[in-house]
């Protein structure tokens, strides 16, 4: 069955919310059972270490980058359609977003979509945190803090539309995905080195596969629709933002946002049943908790101002080089790095992950 004859069959909003719960789905078994997590990876760089986490996060980029470049050189999508880039982004926004967020996901121990997931395995500090962020993202987006957002976000953009940053550099066609190319090459001398068993190689790949997944699918669905269909794909701070409107509000339609949260939940649960991981977990302690609800609001304000979460620009948006994603990828970098050296000295970082 082709997209087209399932939209005649279901409707358009059923499957773009389909097309989303398939994404989540596939996000979430892989990032499960390959433990991926942006924070952890900060955490062990911050350390003087290349290790295991980091070699996971490069091989989750570097997927996705490779499967979106290639599927664009083979005309089965257009960067250049993606919300991301059809839309104005702020400088000011990634930089202070992105410190924000990757502060917030040290104190909070793990990123939004890492949150999500562990949340799917029984850990109850998750989903405290989650809401949190979901709430605060909200009122970011919608709410009493959108005033403020607008405010930084609107201290420096870069115009009517984002800056594709191979278009910028003058770089050939091809350029994403050899950059693609040299990033996997770097992500597999780091699994051989710290002993990554192929199970992980494969899931970890996966995570980024998750990503081209859901930008072929909204593309081509765009394609077909007869209403405007955003071209987007795996991030958690609007989806999250919104999931938690439609269960909330009466009026709320189907969209691809709505079925990515719940087939990550389903797809992580799942997973960690069948492999006998699901188990109950709570805070360590008062300060703990307390440090876990401050960062989720610092990662809710930081990823509606920088455009994305840790997902939606360290993997999502960089795969289509929209420079304020791999700029606020960077800030997310430093401000967890920074926070890890200040605060966070004794933290295991396997803890979140």
């Amino acid at each position: 069955m082709d997209i087209l004859t399932l939209v005649e069959g279901i409707g358009e909003s059923p499957t773009t919310a389909l097309f989303g719960l398939l994404t989540g789905l596939i996000f979430g078994v892989s990032a499960q059972r390959s433990q991926f997590c942006l924070r952890a990876a900060t955490v062990e760089f911050a350390r003087g270490r290349l290790g295991p986490k980091v070699a996971v996060w490069f091989l989750t980029l570097s997927t996705a980058i490779v499967w979106v470049q290639g599927a664009q050189l083979m005309g089965l999508f257009r960067e250049a359609d993606a919300r991301v880039m059809a839309v104005p982004g702020s400088w000011s926004g990634a930089i202070i977003g992105g410190l924000m967020f990757g502060a917030g996901m040290v104190m909070s121990r793990g990123c939004s979509g890492r949150l999500l997931v562990l949340a799917s395995t029984g850990n109850l500090r998750s989903v405290v945190s989650g809401l949190i962020f979901a709430v605060t993202a909200q009122m970011s987006l919608h709410g009493i803090l959108s005033p403020y957002r607008d405010r930084l976000a609107s201290l420096s953009i870069t115009g009517s539309e984002n800056v594709n940053l191979l278009n910028a550099l003058h770089l050939p066609s091809g350029s994403g995905l050899a950059l693609g190319l040299a990033f996997a090459a770097l992500a597999l001398f780091l699994a051989v080195k710290n002993q990554i068993g192929p199970k992980t190689w494969i899931f970890a790949s996966g995570v980024g596969f998750a990503v081209a997944v859901g930008w072929y699918l909204t593309w081509q669905l765009a394609q077909v629709a007869f209403d405007p269909v955003p071209v987007s794909s795996v991030t958690f701070s609007g989806p999250s933002a919104n999931t938690l409107m439609f269960f909330l509000d009466r009026n709320a339609v189907l969209e691809f946002d709505v079925g990515l949260v719940p087939g990550v939940v389903i797809g992580a649960f799942a997973t960690s049943m069948i492999a006998g991981e699901f188990r109950w977990q709570s805070f360590d302690s008062v300060p703990v908790m307390r440090r876990s609800m401050i960062g989720a609001v610092l990662m809710g304000f930081g990823a509606m101002l920088a455009g994305g979460c840790a997902i939606g620009n360290g993997v999502t948006g960089s795969s289509v080089f929209a420079a304020t994603a791999w700029l606020a990828l960077f800030c997310m970098w430093i401000g967890a790095i920074a926070t890890t050296l200040l605060i966070d000295k004794q933290a295991d970082p396997a803890l979140a992950c």
